[in-house]
């Protein structure tokens, strides 16, 4: 991984969460050093933390950063994004820029430098989701016009810092939204839900929390690991007659198996209508 770099000079537009996950995945990984790399952001509380903890240049100049960089991660909310692009169009192009946030396809980040008379921006959308805070995140990551195979490493690199990445066409972002972005939430009302029967069958709250949480973490890597269907595991666990089984068809009866796929599929929707 020493050998992999992201980019000679790399700038994050917003400083939050999800950037310092990014930048705490790269130092481990030592995909990049901390004199090249920027991050802008209007907090100086956040400012102050990711110079404390990183080494990195920081500053509240989004323009300048960008300005600075050969790439240029925009890790602002959804909402902010109109106002940043407008801000940055006139440094960005040429340059790669990778995008998180939500609702922006490449097609509309694409039109605001539309008649700029100026060479376009490579962009990049990826949707991560939240473990990446603990480097098991899951990122996908669609492509635009003009982003060569050297520019796709680049992105690959940055986000395999914090978990695992799948390439996919932008068509199935909203999808990716639906399951991976939103996902962690249904993990933790099941890890939630799973530890409340614990509780109710007298275990103590802490034992049946550790007890949920971490069966589903060796399930997922159990899965990840063995490339398995997941109902060749399953079967595997439930013995003829045995308490598995018994709670399966408990799960069967409560419809798990629709209501997981009715909420993808809700998600997904939702997501259609935000980018629209």
């Amino acid at each position: 991984m020493a050998s992999r770099t992201v980019a000679k000079k790399l700038a994050f537009i917003g400083a939050g969460q999800m950037a310092e996950a990014l930048l705490g995945g790269l130092f481990a990984a030592r995909c990049c050093e901390p004199d090249l790399v920027r991050a802008a952001d209007v907090s100086q509380e956040r400012r102050d933390r990711m110079k404390s903890r990183f080494g990195i240049l920081v500053g509240a100049d989004n323009k300048e950063a960008a300005a600075w960089a050969d790439v240029v991660l925009l890790a602002v909310k959804p909402q902010m994004m109109e106002a940043v692009l407008a801000e940055l169009a006139p440094v960005l192009p040429g340059r790669l820029v990778i995008s998180i946030a939500a609702g922006w396809s490449i097609r509309r980040l694409g039109q605001r430098f539309e008649g700029a008379g100026a060479p376009a921006p490579r962009l990049v959308r990826v949707m991560p989701n939240t473990p990446a805070l603990v480097r098991e995140g899951m990122s996908a990551v669609a492509c635009g016009p003009g982003v060569s195979e050297a520019d796709a490493e680049r992105v690959r690199t940055l986000f395999e810092a914090v978990g695992r990445v799948v390439m996919v066409e932008e068509r199935l972002m909203d999808a990716v939204t639906g399951l991976s972005g939103s996902g962690p939430a249904y993990v933790f009302l099941a890890i939630e839900a799973l530890a409340d029967g614990g509780v109710k069958m007298g275990l103590p709250r802490p034992v049946a929390a550790l007890l949920a949480a971490q069966t589903v973490l060796g399930a997922a890597k159990m899965l990840l690991e063995t490339g398995d269907h997941p109902a060749r595991l399953k079967d595997r666990v439930a013995s003829p007659g045995g308490t598995t089984i018994a709670g399966l068809h408990e799960l069967e009866q409560g419809g798990l198996r629709a209501t997981l796929i009715a909420a993808v599929e809700a998600a997904t929707n939702r997501s259609k209508e935000l980018g629209s």
